[in-house]
């Protein structure tokens, strides 16, 4: 007759301390309890599913009734008790569910049961798994019996949620915390379970059911038995991704690859890609949030240690993670987080991802967008031109290569000679006259063309900046009034209304002018970190108000305001005394309900 099927999760629970995976601490100190005879009569163990609460409870309960227990403390599974235990007949260990069994009545049931004395062996047992789903009413009906049992009864509660078990049942247990099993644990078990299977496993498809299976043993072995069962006991990379339909980590290291080498164009086919391998848009983003955080802190021989993968893994990121600066990450993240804020409420999820994946591609141009260091929103702005050490250019006529005409020459004069061949270039002869037309810069200069293509598109803005810088630029002098830079003042909060804390400070500490008619201001703050804030800002608002207004002369200078009767100094009575000063019906309202400042 065949056997029947067990799942791998059943079949190789351990039945010994030593083989619990990833608690070595923890069973460590059972163990010792045991040998020293130090026994509580009360313990709490907690932790997320699937890390070995109830196994060791087992195991604890069966190796203090062991009769011939060995050197390190393990059970010796051959003694009557341990046989009884193994061939689930014991009477001495009793488990209860405490989500099915959660009302007073059967915490007296329970509390009738701790009376009876062992009928082998010396302790009684009881395992009460999900305790935090006891009622209030249970719960209180358990304390007397939790605190002061017979000396033969031993209780063991298990629970995943410690923070909704009461505080006067944790007062009476010894809590032991169960850690989430790491993957390389995890990878290293699995391996012994397909060794025993007879089964082939390749180590990389392993390290994806131990990443799937969230730091849980349980969850990594019926995993295991799920992708064993679709590739016929042959377990490879490929087979496990597309069983657990996992998004492979080849796509973002394709596309991180594309935001080293600004290719745009790269970046949305792979987006294509894999929107045609049906993943949902919010679930890459996650992941590719995840898979930067990952690649930032393999950066450094400190921080490796916070991935918790294999090593092969862990080697592939940090050689990855080395070909890109730490700005980038800390943008690039910050951008991440931005747009999986945004996603719910956007109209076109594929879009916000792709203007996402494009923002990302510019992060390491040589001009990169402001917003994107700061990773405020998803906004393209328009790229400012690289400053350039190279020496000014000599006061010459321009050559015929340069992108923008000649001014036209001023009607008295006479027309212009070609200038003679010099060493330094060849005579080139002078172009026919053009009308003066305006330089078209950006997205507006491929207008013309037939066919454009986003890397155009993105790579002509640079050139066009650099032609225009070629040309020299008046200093604007005109003068504003108050109210003018007040609605600028207004305007550029708008413009940043994700930023809270720079808003606060703009709209409580408006700037004044050090004197009549000057552009010179002067901005009072209450406190030193709002200083360091504007201060960061500033060389944005500056040229946003200079642009603005037509004033390349306005200048902001940024203080702590010490005065003591300055609103930021007052206190809470000095508040109320300027509201009451100012407002006489609050006075009334102050005295018809009897309110005080405690």
């Amino acid at each position: 007759m065949e056997e029947n099927y067990i799942v791998s999760a059943r079949k190789y629970r351990p039945s010994t301390f030593s083989s619990v995976v990833g608690q070595k601490a923890l069973t460590a100190t059972l163990r010792n309890a045991i040998q020293t005879s130090r026994l509580a009569h009360a313990y709490l163990f907690c932790g997320s599913r699937g890390v070995g609460k109830t196994t060791c409870a087992r195991i604890f309960a069966k190796t203090i009734n062991c009769a011939s227990p060995t050197a390190d403390g393990d059970p010796c599974n051959e003694c009557p008790s341990c046989r009884a235990f193994n061939e689930n007949r014991s009477l001495n260990i009793i488990e209860l569910d405490a989500a099915s069994n959660n009302s007073v009545d059967d915490i007296r049931n329970l509390t009738d049961q701790v009376q009876i004395p062992p009928v082998d062996g010396r302790y009684r047992v009881f395992i009460v798994d999900e305790v935090h789903m006891l009622s209030q009413q249970a719960f209180n009906a358990f304390l007397k019996t939790l605190e002061e049992p017979p000396a033969h009864a031993i209780f063991i509660l298990a629970t995943t949620e410690k923070h909704k078990i009461i505080p006067t049942i944790l007062s009476r247990c010894q809590i032991y915390d169960f850690k989430r099993i790491t993957i390389a644990d995890i990878i290293d078990h699995l391996e012994y379970v397909a060794k025993s299977e007879g089964m082939t496993a390749e180590r990389q498809a392993l390290g994806v059911i131990a990443r799937k299976a969230d730091g849980a043993m349980r969850d990594a072995l019926s995993i295991f038995d799920q992708v064993a069962a679709s590739s016929r006991g042959t377990i490879t990379y490929q087979s496990a991704i597309d069983n657990l339909n996992i998004l492979d980590e080849r796509y973002y290291t394709r596309l991180v690859e594309a935001f080293r080498d600004g290719k745009v164009t790269d970046a949305l086919l792979i987006y294509k890609e894999i929107r045609d391998r049906g993943f949902d848009s919010y679930f890459f983003l996650g992941g590719l949030a995840g898979f930067l955080r990952d690649l930032m802190v393999a950066r450094e021989p400190q921080t490796v240690s916070l991935i918790d993968t294999d090593d092969e893994t862990r080697q592939a990121l940090t050689a990855l993670g080395a070909q890109l600066p730490p700005q980038f990450f800390y943008a690039a993240m910050s951008l991440c987080n931005d747009a999986d804020m945004e996603y719910r409420t956007a109209s076109s999820k594929t879009f916000l991802i792709e203007l996402l994946l494009i923002k990302l591609c510019q992060l390491q141009s040589p001009s990169p967008v402001s917003d994107a260091e700061r990773g405020e929103g998803l906004t393209i702005k328009p790229i400012q031109a690289p400053s350039s050490s190279a020496p000014s250019a000599p006061a010459t006529p321009p050559q015929p290569s340069v992108a923008v005409p000649p001014s036209p020459a001023p009607a008295a004069a006479p027309p212009p000679t070609p200038a003679p061949p010099t060493t330094s270039a060849p005579a080139i002869p002078p172009a026919p006259p053009r009308p003066a037309t305006r330089p078209t810069t950006g997205l507006a200069a491929t207008r013309g063309k037939s066919h454009i293509s986003l890397r155009d598109a993105f790579n002509d803005a640079p050139k066009a900046a650099e032609a225009t810088a070629a040309t020299p630029v008046r200093q604007k002098r005109n003068p504003f009034t108050d109210k003018s830079f007040a609605d600028a003042w207004e305007n550029y909060m708008e413009l940043h209304k994700k930023a809270h804390v720079l808003c606060n400070t703009m709209r409580a500490s408006r700037p004044a002018r050090n004197g009549e008619g000057t552009p010179q201001m002067r901005m009072l703050v209450a406190n030193q970190p709002q200083v360091d804030v504007m201060l960061q800002e500033l060389p944005s608002l500056l040229a946003y108000l200079r642009s603005t207004l037509a004033n390349d002369f306005i200048e902001i200078t940024v203080e702590v305001n010490d005065d003591p009767d300055s609103p930021a100094a007052w206190s809470d009575r000095d508040l109320l005394r300027h509201i009451v000063e100012h407002n006489p019906h609050a006075a009334d309202f102050i005295a018809d309900f009897h309110l005080t400042i405690s």
